[in-house]
């Protein structure tokens, strides 16, 4: 699969399928969404401009129940989803995991916000969406984890790079920074505290923030 970072959240996973993640400040309308997965409903994650440029006739979105409401608005052919499930969506299987701060109230836990864990052309890749390091998703063994390192509304970059270091993807994808929270220098300061063993590549830059 290829990868593209737009900004903040906002990924594309391309092959096959096209497979968006929370697409934000998508500026040319290319309308080739497969399927769309949204981990919850702040703007820079859930933006209905960005999902109008992306989206096409056949597409399928997926959101937590917080935004079925707003999505039946949109188009019918949409999945529910809740966290710590297992999902199956024509030849797509994924995982949702618990999405939330510990000690803020940005990302309550009874707001059922998720990440996804999804199987595409054997690597599984986790989408964490906006979160802290939780007892739910220390222990998961994935191949490539995108991963918010900002601070403030999620975890840091030092305890991101904790994270990474004990669950040991074969490749880290920091991202939700550079732009609404967190500087643009934060992505090589992360990348200096990864053991050597994991890959990091690196998509948000100066140009696309």
């Amino acid at each position: 699969m290829n990868i593209k970072v737009f900004t903040q959240s906002a990924i594309l996973l391309s092959g096959k399928k096209n497979i968006y993640f929370d697409p934000f400040k998508i500026e040319q309308k290319l309308n080739d969404a497969d399927y769309i997965f949204i981990t919850h409903n702040h703007y820079d994650h859930y933006d209905r401009d960005s999902i109008n440029k992306v989206i096409k006739k056949t597409t399928k979105i997926i959101v937590p129940e917080v935004l079925e409401e707003e999505i039946s608005k949109l188009t019918k052919n949409y999945l529910v989803v809740k966290p710590n499930q297992s999902y199956k969506i024509d030849e797509l299987e994924f995982q949702t995991v618990h999405a939330y701060n510990i000690h803020k109230s940005f990302h309550p836990k009874e707001a059922n916000f998720v990440g996804y864990i999804i199987r595409v052309e054997d690597t599984t890749y986790y989408i964490m969406g906006d979160t802290d390091v939780l007892e739910e998703n220390k222990k998961l063994k994935v191949d490539v984890c995108f991963i918010p390192i900002g601070g403030h509304f999620t975890m840091d970059y030092k305890e991101a790079a904790d994270y990474i270091n004990e669950i040991k993807p074969k490749k880290v994808i920091p991202i939700h920074y550079g732009s609404i929270i967190g500087d643009i220098t934060l992505g090589e300061k992360f990348k200096k505290l990864i053991n050597k063993e994991i890959e990091v590549e690196m998509h948000i830059k100066e140009e696309n923030v």
